[in-house]
């Protein structure tokens, strides 16, 4: 998880520290779009029950997609846990995924991605652990079957061998999290606000000596008392019958017998009556300042205010820091606020990451005068619509989503635990509209004082972590369990060995956009989704990273993020005001191939959200004080990347591999081209490139053909011009010939783990073999259950996880694959890497293998069309790389027809072991003499920038 949420979540996926930011958003928080006009909230109609067994059902029925979101909340987290044996939720959210009676050894994910699910994960916070899936609806009984069967009978499978594999898989998620910048800061955040005894003493995944103390009968105690029906809730949203669910709910968890009575924790919690301080070290480029608070607990009176509190301290640019420290005096690099609210006490904290030469002290000083203000003066009514229309905007976009992270079964979940009443979403939203400047002042007041806070300077030093050895290999080798359930109703339990068959498949249709050419020659793309009144736009134009000049790498990221910074009639803060004065979020980036500006809005305010996004693209100021602002905090950006393994391997990585081409360097550029870019270069790059004939509007979600044809007309149709490029679109990048082997060593001392990404040649996007190797890809190292990350991770433990990626650009892209390993084991996993490499050739892709493949790349397309944002998305694809409108309605087509001979040989033409650079960031005074042994080729070590610093 990003540092900045205090390690709040564990996941069981890989991808856990990109999926949870989301859930830790600011906490619901919306407004009336007047002061007299109260929202209209949608009405989410649901049925709630319980069974005999005590497990609470919440069934919502939307038929807008042949999909069902599974949702299972289980009511226990480090609240429930006590001093010393910390991590024990955590790491049943991992066990849960090691394979049940009936369900088979590491079969889970395997079910799950075969059928096509997505947002399949498990994630633990402070009060709760969750695990949920989106499925096709035909696959809902796989769901079921596999919830219940983990929930009723996981204690069978339960071994030591498991135990112990999982134990190692927590630590170097833990390993990953302390590689990150500032993670022993907001360690120690949590230790100063509460004491050890505290369940919010420590973080969600434990301590390295909680976690390999971990023993078998102590885990197993845990299981029995908490993971029963009786002390959780499921939330079922989707394409169903409610009739037909209740059966199968009552059929598959209706046996599992009800558990102990779970306590509600009796926890005090002692207030701050002094402020309390601490300074860190880390291996870091910049000192980061960071102050807490407690706060209300969640629901309770002063949690909407004390969110509005920190949402209008710094959240986002529209903030009072980020306006003061980040704008006008540049004295912080970043600034980060946010509340995050919980059963026994909310936590509020603001992180801020000074500039180069800048004191912590002063940077303080700074900080404590803009609160004191806030708490003296309280928000204007202003400032206060403007959060609460923010937030009103992510809270509706949310309602997009049936699962998942902050989805609609989540959110019932969400409310029932702490409210027992998962309709509480009107009264959600009136709490938010009754808040007053007054009432946000009197939060201020009452918890937000200096001596009620906590200081943590954490400043560049040592990074001291606190490891330990694993545990004998003969640990609980001894250890006699009792069977949970009798013979007798294991028998009766027989049938739960079948894995259900999956229902007739729901007809696939997948929306295509309608499009038109504007007079002007811009294309523009609709695609209609009327649900909720949402709407995501994007103008999309050929000005990627690709058109960079040699000398000037890093321009076109530059001229993108220039574009919000102002424009001919409006400053950059002005645009930020106007953006959250409807709710909308305003943003610009660009990627290789594209740039793009996107604003997302509720559809009611799509002419304002249209006003603002053909502003800043079509009459940027680049101003010269913005130019040479964004230019500072780009420099600092390029040195805060060194501080984190996975961006230097991939900065080290692409240089290697593409050298001066402009796929040889990261978005953001050098420090020597940021400092030689001028405000006439970044002129000159937009006048060239971003042009209607270069370019597309993207509109999706709430809005008809006959409104975008009078919006793109309304805010483009004046555009006038022809790009320099719109015959090519993009000279061809000369692709290099393939690099020889050989190990890159980026020295991090004291580095928890080696981040090892291993890289070659990929493919361009518009490749006739797109689908055979996506297929190949999946089997190799693009699923959860694929060959690399099942070795890697689950047979030896060495990773949270392992994975292959081919970046499809339009004239290539690299292919990179690999993980973050302990420092220990670096040389084995490098080895098993290569094995792995090696064996996609020698040992072809088994009938089941590809069934799967195959299975999760054609049923999970509809899962990537739940939300207006990723519609967009998926419709740029179509412009930026020439593909005609129906080519997703044809792509099933492609995955169907893929033959085992096709991926075979899309093994043998992209996947070359013998020309991969291998990138390894981490301690070299522990690792080089074993990557060495393994013989790979020549070492060369390397700075974070890719510079050679010395060759062996």
């Amino acid at each position: 998880m990003n540092s900045y949420v205090r390690r709040a979540f564990g996941c069981a996926s890989l991808l856990c520290s990109v999926l949870a930011a989301g859930l830790i958003a600011v906490q619901l928080a919306v407004a009336a779009e007047t002061a007299e006009t109260h929202l209209k909230v949608p009405a989410l109609k649901y049925e709630k029950y319980t069974l005999p067994n005590g497990l609470e059902v919440i069934l919502r029925e939307d038929h807008r997609l042949p999909l069902v979101a599974v949702d299972l909340w289980y009511h226990v987290g480090p609240v429930n846990e006590k001093a010393g044996r910390t991590g024990f939720a955590h790491l049943f959210e991992h066990m849960m995924f090691e394979g049940s009676e009936h369900v088979g050894e590491k079969a889970h994910f395997k079910y799950l991605e075969g059928a096509g699910a997505t947002d399949i994960n498990g994630t633990t916070s402070y009060d709760r652990t969750n695990y949920f899936e989106t499925v096709p609806s035909n696959q809902l009984d796989l769901a079921l079957w596999l919830e219940s069967d983990r929930m009723g009978f996981l204690l069978e499978t339960l071994d030591r061998t498991k135990l112990t594999n999982q134990r190692d898989v927590v630590r170097n998620e833990l390993r990953q999290d302390e590689g990150q910048p500032y993670d022993v800061a907001d360690e120690a955040i949590g230790h100063l606000l509460f004491p050890k005894t505290h369940p919010y003493y420590g973080n969600v995944i434990g301590s390295h000596a909680d976690v390999e103390a971990a023993r078998l009968l102590d885990v197993r105690d845990f299981f029995h008392q908490y993971y029963t029906p009786n002390n959780a809730s499921i939330a079922i949203v989707g394409d169903f019958d409610p009739k037909v669910v209740k059966e199968k709910v009552a059929r598959f968890f209706g046996p599992i017998p009800r558990g102990p009575a779970v306590e509600k924790p009796n926890v005090v919690t002692p207030p701050i009556a002094e402020q309390k301080r601490e300074t860190v070290t880390d291996t870091i480029q910049l000192p980061r300042l960071t102050v807490a608070w407690l706060t209300p607990e969640a629901f309770h009176a002063g949690d909407a205010s004390a969110d509005m509190f920190t949402s209008i301290l710094g959240a986002g640019k529209v903030s009072r820091l980020y306006q003061e420290l980040v704008y006008k005096t540049q004295v912080a690099q970043s600034v980060q606020c946010y509340n995050q609210s919980l059963m026994v006490t909310s936590m509020a904290q603001c992180d801020i990451i000074a500039r180069p030469g800048v004191k912590l002290e002063d940077l303080e000083a700074a900080f404590d005068k803009q609160v004191q203000a806030l708490r003296t003066e309280g928000p204007t009514q202003a400032e206060l619509d403007q959060a609460r229309n923010q937030t009103l905007t992510r809270l509706v976009e949310g309602l997009q989503r049936l699962g998942g992270f902050g989805g609609v079964a989540d959110m019932f979940d969400r409310y029932n635990q702490y409210l027992h009443d998962p309709g509480y979403l009107p009264k959600d939203v009136a709490r938010y509209e009754a808040l007053t400047p007054a009432s946000v002042k009197e939060i201020g007041q009452q918890v937000f004082g200096k001596s009620q806070s906590v200081v943590v300077y954490c400043v560049p030093g040592k990074k001291v972590t606190e490891d330990v050895p694993r545990s004998p290999d003969n640990t609980d080798a001894d250890v006699k369990v009792v069977p949970p359930y009798t013979e007798a109703f294991e028998n009766a339990q027989e049938w739960r060995k079948d894995t259900p068959k999956p229902g007739p498949e729901p007809t696939l249709h997948l929306p295509a956009p309608q499009s038109f050419t504007a007079a002007n020659g811009m294309k523009v793309y609709v695609m209609e989704s009327h649900e909720l009144p949402v709407l995501s736009a994007s103008l999309v134009t050929l000005a990627g990273g690709e058109k960079n000049p040699t000398d000037k790498p890093g321009l076109a990221a530059y001229t993108s993020r220039m574009l919000t910074e102002g424009t001919a009639t409006r400053s950059s803060t002005q645009l930020a005001d106007d953006a959250a004065q409807i709710g909308a979020s305003l943003g610009s980036n660009a990627s290789m191939d594209a740039a793009s500006v996107s604003i997302s809005s509720l559809s009611n305010k799509a002419s304002e959200a249209l006003d603002l996004l053909s502003d800043v693209a079509l009459h940027p100021a680049f101003r010269p004080e913005e130019v040479d602002r964004i230019r500072q905090q780009r420099l600092v950006a390029i040195i805060q990347e060194s501080d984190q393994p996975y961006l230097a391997a991939l900065r080290v990585g692409d240089k290697a591999v593409y050298g001066d081409s402009p796929y040889g360097f990261r978005p953001a550029g050098t420090t020597e081209s940021v400092k030689a870019t001028t405000d006439a270069d970044l002129k000159s790059f937009w006048a060239a490139h971003y042009q209607p004939t270069d370019s597309a509007l993207v509109l999706s979600g709430d809005v008809t053909m006959v409104e975008a044809k009078r919006l793109a007309e309304k805010y483009f149709g004046s555009w006038k011009g022809t790009a320099e490029s719109a015959e090519s679109a993009g000279a061809a990048i000369t692709q290099p010939a393939s690099p020889e082997r050989k190990i890159l060593l980026v020295d991090k001392p004291g580095s928890p783990q080696t981040t090892l990404l291993a890289f070659g040649l990929g493919v361009p996007r518009n490749t006739p073999d797109y689908a055979a190797i996506t297929e190949m890809n999946s089997i190799l190292g693009g699923l959860f259950s694929s060959r690399i990350n099942m070795n890697l991770r689950e047979k030896h433990g060495y990773t949270y996880g392992a994975f292959s990626v081919f970046s499809y650009f339009r004239d290539g892209g690299p292919f990179y694959t690999g993980g973050q390993v302990r420092t220990d084991v670096t040389a084995p996993a490098v080895k098993e890497l290569f094995s792995e490499l090696d064996r996609i050739h020698t040992d072809p892709a088994t009938p089941d293998e590809l069934k799967l493949a195959k299975d999760n790349a054609l049923r999970s397309l509809p899962g990537q069309y739940e939300t207006a944002s990723n519609q967009a998305g998926l419709t740029a694809e179509l412009f930026v790389y020439g593909l005609p409108n129906d080519y997703f309605q044809k792509l099933p087509g492609q995955y169907a027809a893929v033959t085992p001979e096709q991926v075979a040989k899309a093994a043998t033409d992209y996947i070359h072991p013998d020309h991969l650079v291998l990138v390894a960031v981490g301690d070299r005074a522990k690792i080089e003499a074993g990557l060495k042994d393994l013989n790979l080729g020549l070492i060369e070590l390397r700075d974070a920038s890719g510079k050679l610093v010395e060759q062996k």
